[in-house]
């Protein structure tokens, strides 16, 4: 039926009162929802289990380190550490070069900076496409990005309504390096990386889009903190005594590890805690990833 114009102007009005109305009673509902998730604690729900295959199991003169690898940010550098690890080839590796507030490298097969593997150097993955799938959870949305968390992962990216002027549909999203994330060390080349790596101590987005991110610190950044400092380190150094993917552990030793999912009810409250505690200093490195090992 055709509304006459004054008619369909009052309808009108009408309709921009209850639009607002219903909205407001979405988010209140989803707010009390958060806030009752948050009380309780996580359930079985809010937790994730990482594909045995994706869990670096470091074992160290100062105590055990697990990293989560994440194959969807850096798909070739994932599979070099895979390789690597599984080969051996990080046992007894030392921490040649640790700096306090930065970073604990290592991963040279001559433990002095210079050395590489006979493998070829590696392509590199400073960002990678992101796809509307990919569990990415938005914690903020500043000035045209999105940073949240793939994972247990940092991210940034740009805003997803980017995608609809991109060729592929796609957007442009990084590792960003706060505590605990794992990068690739490289020299002056970009494509030079091969198998040395680094642990974040503390944050440094300088490196972002420089350096090819590729996994996080699950547990055990207490351990990446302890390690000996020096630029090179002096002897003794501190080393990586093993080093396991968790898939290749027997089961009777293998921990059993479970971590927070970003996207569950509990984590979307620890955001909006974080955030309106923090304000307008609000980082995703501020957000902390829970994990259980048992």
């Amino acid at each position: 039926m055709r509304l006459p114009i004054a008619a369909a102007a009052v309808s009108l009005v009408a309709f921009a009162a209850v639009v607002p109305a219903a909205q407001a009673a979405s988010k209140a509902k989803r707010v009390k929802a958060v806030a009752a998730a948050v009380a309780s604690g996580p359930k079985a729900a809010d937790w994730r289990t990482p594909a045995p295959d994706t869990v670096m199991v470091i074992d160290t003169n100062r105590g055990r380190i697990l990293v989560e690898l994440i194959p969807e940010v850096a798909p070739a550098h994932v599979a070099r550490l895979q390789e690597l690890t599984r080969a051996g080839a990080y046992n007894r590796r030392t921490f040649f070069r640790v700096i306090d507030r930065f970073m604990a490298q290592t991963g040279d097969p001559e433990d002095t900076g210079q050395g590489n593997t006979d493998k070829p150097n590696l392509k590199a993955e400073f960002t990678f496409r992101r796809t509307q799938d990919l569990p990415f959870v938005v914690a903020a949305a500043p000035a045209g990005t999105e940073v949240g968390l793939l994972k247990s992962l940092p991210v940034v990216s740009q805003g997803w309504s980017w995608s609809t002027m991109t060729s592929d549909k796609k957007v442009a999203a990084w590792g960003t390096y706060c505590p605990g994330v794992v990068g690739m060390a490289r020299d002056d080349a970009p494509d030079s990386a091969n198998s040395q790596f680094f642990l974040m101590r503390q944050p440094y987005p300088s490196l972002d889009k420089r350096y090819t991110a590729f996994g996080r610190v699950i547990s055990g950044l207490d351990v990446v903190r302890s390690i000996k400092t020096g630029e090179p380190v002096a002897d003794p150094q501190d080393e990586m005594t093993t080093v396991r993917l968790l898939a290749d552990i027997p089961e009777a030793e293998r921990p059993k590890i479970k971590v927070i999912d970003p996207k569950g009810a509990w984590f979307q409250g620890q955001i909006a805690a974080v955030r309106k505690a923090r304000g307008a200093d609000f980082s995703v490195c501020d957000l902390e990833v829970p994990v259980e090992v048992l």
